[in-house]
């Protein structure tokens, strides 16, 4: 009788098969709601790392076995869904072998949606794994490949020297909307000067895209040009650039243009929610007592608490400043889907706490005296580089985020942190 090999065993045993299945499943849905917590307000540094280790044990599990991994992996990426994507490029990077990670990289690189898992499996790696692949990505002629290069850097903030400077200069790579746009973005992220040049030219660009990314690193420079040139992004709802247009030009504009700013958006009722966002970036105490009013609309309320929180520092769950949220119902039947940009806010908010206007009221007369008018805060603190690495290190998520990017343009001397990176293991 014919003796099998211990691979071939494994196979035909089902239930030992399972157990990668399952490891390669769970990997897969980590990672998608690491994906999601990433942005919520609920979120620390620590629930970050807990999960991560979480998915980290499910990539251990198929490493156990490469062979059976793999198989399961490979199987999973028919599926071509993000999650399932950086689940098989991880397990393929570790184990080192060409083939397989080609074959990732082609299921990969089929959409924009399991895209990210590949650049995210590159970002999630340790840099002996991935840095000899970012090179080889980087030097090769495809544009997809190089994209993928790009794309890594920027997670890991690792500057691909002169090759980040030729990207500007080779025709086949500007006409790549997705690396131009990616590469411009990486001149802002690791701060390179001596990119300017290439961002003055993008910011004349027709596409939306690459004028926008251009705008963006040449304002994270120091260009006031380009900040004023952000504003259509900032009152364009259409635009998927609003959100990110709002958390930069609020903190880079000096407070009276911001104000004047506010003031226009306030007058169309469609931009309530900017408003409100653009008032909690500025960090102005002069509109808190707004943001409490706000606090009375149920639609508003969760989003103005977190900008007020974002101002003043006030832990609304510790000071027992929140209530169970009211439940929104529509007035008729029809008006359930009447208005989608209110599902969506509402979405936002979901783990944000609903404020006790009340006792709101009542903490701000107390302690409101504290603040100055014409300061910029965060967190109840004025805006310095000691507070700002803090709030990065031991901030929710969101506060994170904009500590980060605030640390980006009050320190020049220090690249973007990137708050959406893997923890690093202590």
């Amino acid at each position: 009788m014919q003796e099998l090999s211990i691979p071939d065993f494994l196979h035909k045993q089902p239930a030992y098969r399972d157990i990668y299945e399952q490891y390669c499943t769970d990997a897969s849905f980590l990672w998608l709601l690491r994906s999601i917590a990433i942005e919520q307000p609920h979120y620390s540094r620590g629930d970050i790392s807990a999960l991560e280790k979480r998915i980290d044990a499910q990539l251990n599990g198929l490493m156990s076995t490469v062979d059976i991994g793999w198989s399961v992996c490979e199987e999973a990426l028919d599926l071509e869904e993000p999650g399932e994507v950086f689940t098989a490029m991880v397990v393929a990077m570790r184990s080192h072998e060409p083939l397989k990670i080609q074959r990732a990289v082609e299921v990969g690189l089929k959409s924009q949606s399991s895209t990210a898992g590949l650049i995210s499996a590159l970002g999630w790696l340790p840099n002996e794994i991935v840095t000899p692949w970012i090179s080889r990505f980087l030097n090769g002629k495809n544009m997809q490949h190089k994209l993928l290069g790009i794309a890594a850097c920027s997670i890991k903030r690792q500057d691909p020297g002169a090759i980040l400077s030729h990207v500007f200069e080779r025709k086949e790579c500007l006409e790549n909307e997705l690396l131009y746009g990616r590469a411009l973005r990486l001149v802002g992220e690791l701060r390179r000067q001596d990119c300017m040049p290439a961002l003055e030219l993008a910011i004349q660009h027709d596409n939306e895209n690459i004028r926008f990314w251009g705008l963006w690193s040449a304002t994270l420079l120091g260009s006031t040009d380009s900040l004023m040139q952000l504003k259509p992004f900032v009152f364009d709802t259409a635009s998927c650039y609003q959100e990110i247009a709002v958390q930069l030009v609020f903190r880079k504009l000096s407070i009276e243009q911001a104000r004047l700013w506010i003031s226009e958006l306030a007058q169309n009722e469609a931009l309530n929610r900017v408003v409100i966002k653009a008032t909690g970036v500025l960090g102005d105490v002069h509109a808190v007592n707004w943001l409490i009013k706000q606090m009375s609309d149920r639609k508003l309320a969760k989003l103005a608490a977190e900008s007020f929180v974002f101002i003043t520092g006030a832990d609304l769950q510790k000071h027992d400043l929140a209530i169970e949220a009211p439940i929104l119902h529509p007035l008729h039947p029809s008006d359930e889907n009447e208005n989608e940009d209110d599902d969506i806010g509402l979405d936002e908010d979901e783990n944000l706490p609903y404020p006790d206007q009340q006792k709101v009221i009542a903490l701000w007369r107390t302690h409101g005296q504290r603040f100055m008018l014409g300061q910029r805060y965060l967190l109840g603190k004025t805006i310095s580089g000691d507070w700002l690495k803090s709030v990065v290190n031991n901030g929710t998520q969101r506060q994170r985020h904009a500590a980060a990017l605030e640390l980006a343009l009050n320190v020049p001397s220090i690249q973007f942190p990137n708050t959406r990176a893997k923890v690093p293991a202590l």
